[in-house]
Order: C-alpha cells, then structure tokens, then sequence
C-alpha cells in the first residue's frame, strides 16, 4: 500500500465519524487574486441551508490571496451559489462566493458581480450557454501523467475518445470528477479524452444566465479536488506542453431565444458583426493576462485560428 492510500485509510476512519445532527461543515469557495485560482475554507453552520444568501457573510487575509495590500487586509465572502458536498457527504455543502473589499467595493477578479447584472438586464432573451472545458492532468513533478519522464509518446491521432490503457490516461480521475459534479448538482452534459495525451474536456450546460459562470467554476474547483485525491495536478494552462500537441481551450456555445428562433441565423449574424468590431478588446478578457496566455495556443496551427485574426463560418 502506498502512502498516499495509507492516508486515505486512515481519514476514512475518522470521516466515519458521526456528525452532530445540528451542525453541518459549510466550504466557502472563491476566485483569488490571479482571476484563475481557487481558494476555499470550512465554517462550521448549525442549520441546512436551502439558500446561499441563508449563509452569513465570511471573511478572510487577503493579502495572502493577491486580493489586498498593507492595511485593512480583510476580504469578504459573500454566498451566491449553493452545491452538495461529495466529499464529505450528508447535509454538508459547498457555496461558491463573491469577494468584496473592506470598503464594500468588489475585489479587481470578482468580475462575477457586473457580469450578474448584465445577465438581469438580459433576461428577457434567455441567453444560454454551453462551456467545453478542456485540461491537462499532470503528475506531481508538472509531467504530463502518463508520458515517458524521459521521453514523449507517439504523435497526435489515436488518443482522442482513445480506449485502452495506451490510448488514455487518467480515466479513473475524469470519472470521479463525473459523478462528483452531477452529486453536487453542478450541470455537467459530458466528457471525453482529447487529442493531446492526458487532456481531457467535459462540458457544463446548457445553462442560463449567470448559471453557467457558477456551474463552471464549481466544476473547475471540483476537478482540483478530486485530482488531489489522485495525489494528482490539473492544468487548465492553453499551452502545456510546447512542439507538435494541441493546447487547451474553454469553448462557448451561445444562443438567445431570437437565434433558436425560427430564421435565427439573420439574429446569429448580427451577434457576429458586433463580435468582429471588438475582436481585440475580447482577446484580452479571454485570459488573466490579456491574451498573452492564449497568444501561445491561438497560432493558425493544431486545430485553430490566429489570435490576431477574426474569422467566422457555418458549419
């Protein structure tokens, strides 16, 4: 038995421990200063929430989250989604948050709060999404799992949708965060192995509104989680691994209720002029570092287009 499962064995002994029918484990999670990272930590609630805003507001160091400077250090957590917890089980939960300053104000990566009042002001057209999640898993030196450590495997081809043990690597991990996800009521559609060995997608949605932000960060967290139970890395990096493999991408499919209309092409392709006369300003809101992340991925080659260049089309 390895160290790893020796650990686990021993924390099931004590998570078989009886949990006090008035108190249940809360885990406040939230986006930190880097616009892609998670944090989280545990308060004990002595009620079952039905509701985030049930849940009291919660604070934490944020000079130790890239989220606040010298004094007045403080960062607030303010519930907004509420999830089951597959980790721990019971009545227990997870609630995803928001970040606000001492002064009230929302912290520079708490982007969640306009992009909820731009969802409100859209409810009238039922805006959907639908998000394709692609990452790599990695070991614990940063290797892709699965790949020679001195080496690289065979060329791009048979890994996509692969089956068999030297086709994909992973599975076991991909699977966990399946069920994990669909337990804690995240709305996950789908998964599948992807064309670079060890990187894999799932899909979150259709969802609508301010849902599919919620839905997906919950996602991403969960995958962190369970690959930690691997003794595992997940990487959502565009570009992990340089030369002749893909890289990873989020892929959104969107449509209001005028394009699932009848003739909703002639609405589709306004939305697409509108789109190509703001093709730069988008760039940089598509990474935390205004495009400089995606600029190694987006290159015309393995699978996709120029990030300097606009481009759209019917399939």
């Amino acid at each position: 038995m390895s160290k790893t499962e020796k650990q686990k064995a021993v924390l099931e002994r004590y998570m078989r421990l009886p949990q006090p029918d008035d108190k249940i484990q809360c885990t406040y999670v939230w986006i930190d200063g880097t616009g892609e990272h998670l944090r989280s930590k545990t308060k004990t609630i002595n009620f079952v929430p039905k509701t985030p805003k049930e849940l009291p507001v919660w604070n934490f160091d944020g000079s130790s989250t890239y989220q606040a400077e010298g004094n007045n250090t403080d960062v607030y957590l303010h519930p907004v989604a509420l999830y089951r917890d597959p980790f721990r089980l019971g009545d227990n939960k997870i609630v995803l948050c928001e970040t606000y300053k001492y002064n009230k104000k929302p912290t520079e990566t708490n982007h969640r709060k306009t992009c909820c009042e731009v969802m409100e002001r859209a409810k009238d057209q039922h805006p959907w999404f639908g998000i394709e999640q692609e990452f790599t898993i990695l070991d614990s030196d940063h290797h892709p799992y699965g790949w020679p450590k001195n080496g690289f495997p065979g060329p791009q081809g048979p890994y996509y949708c692969g089956v068999g043990a030297n086709k994909v690597y992973g599975r076991d991990l991909v699977e966990a965060h399946y069920r994990a996800c669909m337990y804690s009521g995240v709305n996950i559609s789908g998964n599948n192995a992807e064309i670079m060995p060890a990187q894999w997608e799932f899909q979150v949605g259709p969802c609508e509104g301010i849902e599919m932000g919620d839905d997906l960060w919950m996602a991403r967290y969960l995958l962190h989680r369970v690959a930690e139970d691997f003794g595992l890395l997940v990487t959502m990096d565009p570009k992990p691994m340089q030369g002749d493999w893909n890289g990873a991408g989020a892929h959104t499919n969107f449509s209001t209720v005028t394009m699932r209309e009848e003739n909703g092409i002639i609405e589709i392709e306004r939305a697409i002029d509108k789109l190509s006369r703001h093709h730069i300003r988008h760039i940089k809101a598509y990474d935390p570092h205004e495009g400089k992340d995606n600029e190694r991925r987006l290159t015309g080659i393995h699978e996709t287009s120029s990030i300097h260049d606009f481009s759209a089309g019917v399939a």
